[in-house]
């Protein structure tokens, strides 16, 4: 069981280092839901399903620490759009292919900062404005766009799927970004996103792909460590530092999952990325450095002077 002392310890990393740890565990969901060979229904709604028993004990936990949470329809729909992200980005892998799913999936990148600007007039900064058509460009070599050729099964329908997935997942990751900006709690949220997402993997997917509750004890098992992973440890990870970032600081970060993507599939299946790949995965990393980092602090003349008299004054109020 973690103490307080812990927990006041996570709140001090940095965020960044948080969205980066929780989108190498989500990078390994592809990965999982491809040896589990389960549809893209099925695995959403495992994954949901196996993540409830361990998020349920976290919650306790976390209402005993900092008391009951309150509200929690925005992470349910939050959840719902989650819900749909995957059972779409699903639709589109068997139209278009993985790759090109991939791409069209992270739109999200976009799609962030405009909710944002829309909502906040929180406007993009010109760093990430620069990086982000070299973002666009290095994801889609580290999907492997350049290597797939004309294969797509349903070319129009299935990059439909895609955009639909990326739009659905910016407005997930929005609404977590927003409702977590005062939220005391970590494990809540995800649990009451992960209700609504393994709802609407049931509402749309079953009718669609249809459900299989009984894949198998092996098909079981890698969906299980699906949940672990992609489901508890990535979005804790990703809820606890979100909302501290910048919208577009957030999404860019989260464009390193499908590159941890290509570098965990040639760690743990052998598989050899090409070079268009490997080059495109630098074009990310070094987009994402540029986007990320601080903005510097106003030159010392542009600080204001305190005025004679108020210093002892000011010390004296307490620290927000």
């Amino acid at each position: 069981m973690l103490r307080c002392g812990s927990v006041e310890r996570v709140r001090r990393t940095d965020p960044r280092l948080q969205v980066i740890a929780g989108a190498a565990f989500i990078s390994a969901s592809a990965i999982f839901v491809g040896l589990s060979g389960v549809s893209a229904a099925t695995a959403a709604f495992f994954r949901c399903a196996l993540a409830v028993p361990l998020l349920v004990p976290l919650v306790r936990w976390e209402r005993r620490r900092a008391g009951p949470g309150r509200g929690g329809a925005a992470h349910v729909a939050a959840g719902l759009l989650l819900g749909a992200d995957l059972v779409l980005w699903g639709a589109a892998i068997e139209g278009v292919g993985a790759g090109i799913a991939t791409v069209l999936v992270n739109v999200q990148v976009v799609v962030v900062p405009l909710l944002a600007l829309a909502a906040f007039r929180e406007r993009p900064s010109r760093a990430f404005a620069a990086a982000l058509p070299v973002m666009l460009a290095g994801v889609a070599l580290a999907a492997g766009l350049a290597d797939q050729g004309p294969r797509a099964a349903d070319p129009v329908r299935g990059a439909l799927y895609g955009v639909g997935a990326g739009v659905a997942y910016g407005g997930y990751l929005f609404l977590t970004r927003v409702a977590g900006r005062h939220e005391p709690h970590r494990a809540r949220p995800v649990l009451l996103a992960t209700l609504g997402a393994g709802a609407a993997s049931v509402a749309v997917g079953a009718p669609w792909h249809g459900v299989d509750l009984a894949p198998g004890w092996a098909a079981f098992g890698w969906l299980a460590a699906l949940a672990v992973t992609g489901q508890v440890c990535g979005w804790l990870l990703i809820n606890a530092g979100l909302p501290r970032l910048r919208a577009e600081v957030g999404g860019a970060l989260l464009l390193l999952q499908p590159v941890l993507a290509v570098l965990l599939g040639a760690a743990v299946l052998a598989e050899r990325p090409a070079p268009a790949q490997l080059a495109g995965c630098a074009l990310v990393v070094a987009a994402v450095r540029l986007a990320g980092r601080r903005e510097p602090p106003p030159p010392q003349d542009a600080v204001p002077a305190v005025p004679a008299g108020t210093e002892r004054a000011a010390a004296a109020r307490p620290a927000r």
